[in-house]
């Protein structure tokens, strides 16, 4: 890993951290302001906030592994670290938003009693401590899938105090006391698509698909059109982590090529092909060159 790549690890941790340390705080205050008032809305938002945080927490611990040099026995290092923390936090929203769901319908059909002033004024102090959160992950968000999966849970957090605040003003302003439940259910509207989408982005890259945006068959046109080489097999593509795409096939070249020395002028041209000529850029890329006789040996060998 380079130092850059420290570099980034660094300001990450710094990063969550402080999110975190304001979420915490926040989360505090919309716990107590959920037990004095009642509120539905600020519940499923203290749920969040505790979802978060504990997200958060985990997000830190994903940023510390990953900054980990590679070793012989994990070769890519903790990598994948970030992949595994930003699944776990999607399965625990999405528990968090139905929830939300069972208990806004519930609420809709029978509304309790809300305290609208202190529902406006925690609304606001979670509204002001959600921008500042993302203030300090803004400059991070797009590193890799982990401080994505931060940033965009901060987010949706500030999305959900603007439901408390507004809530809190509709109930003052005409006792309609179903906005505080339309409000936890609009929050649990935010929390379940991103949930799906995290989930989803880590479960490609934890199945091994192949990367979006790069055709393995074009890949394969591509090798095929190189001079001297006759066949292409076992080509695979997969994610390690967010920004590594890693790529690895077996090519067959003509036998002279290995005499004559066109064999490493070719396995240049397919790393400047793999690296170039496609919409995902991989750069971590492995070729086996062989012969057509090793190449059938091995092909008698997997069907043997």
């Amino acid at each position: 890993m380079s130092g850059h790549d420290h570099g980034h690890g660094s300001a990450n941790r710094s990063r969550l951290l402080i999110a975190l340390a304001i979420t915490l705080s926040v989360l505090v205050v919309e716990v107590v302001g959920a037990a004095l008032t009642g509120s539905l809305a600020l519940l499923v938002d203290a749920a969040h906030m505790l979802t978060d945080s504990v997200g958060l927490i985990v997000a830190v611990v994903a940023a510390t592994l990953m900054a980990r040099p590679a070793t012989s026995r994990r070769t890519w290092g903790w990598q994948r670290a970030e992949v595994i923390a930003a699944g776990a936090q999607a399965a625990v929203l999405l528990v968090v938003g139905g929830y939300a769901i069972y208990e806004g319908i519930r609420r809709l059909i029978d509304p309790p009693e809300v305290s609208s002033g202190s529902l406006a004024v925690i609304g606001a102090i979670g509204l002001a401590a959600n921008v500042a959160s993302l203030f300090v992950l803004a400059g991070g968000r797009g590193h890799n899938l982990n401080m994505r999966a931060a940033f965009l849970e901060v987010a949706n957090d500030a999305l959900g105090s603007v439901a408390v605040l507004v809530a809190g003003v509709v109930i003052q302003l005409t006792g309609w006391t179903r906005a505080d439940a339309v409000a936890g259910l609009l929050v649990a509207a935010l929390i379940l698509p991103r949930a799906v989408i995290l989930l989803r982005e880590s479960a490609v890259i934890l199945l091994e698909s192949t990367p979006a945006g790069l055709d393995l068959d074009e890949v394969r046109e591509h090798i095929l059109s190189l001079p001297h080489v006759v066949g292409v097999h076992d080509l695979h593509a997969s994610t390690v982590a967010s920004g590594l795409p890693v790529l690895t096939s077996h090519v067959v070249l003509g036998d002279q090529c290995f005499t004559d020395g066109h064999s490493q002028q070719i396995l240049a041209a397919l790393q400047g092909c793999v690296a170039s000529h496609h919409d995902v850029s991989i750069e971590h890329c492995t070729f086996q060159l062989e012969t057509a006789q090793v190449a059938a040996a091995h092909t008698e060998h997997l069907h043997a």
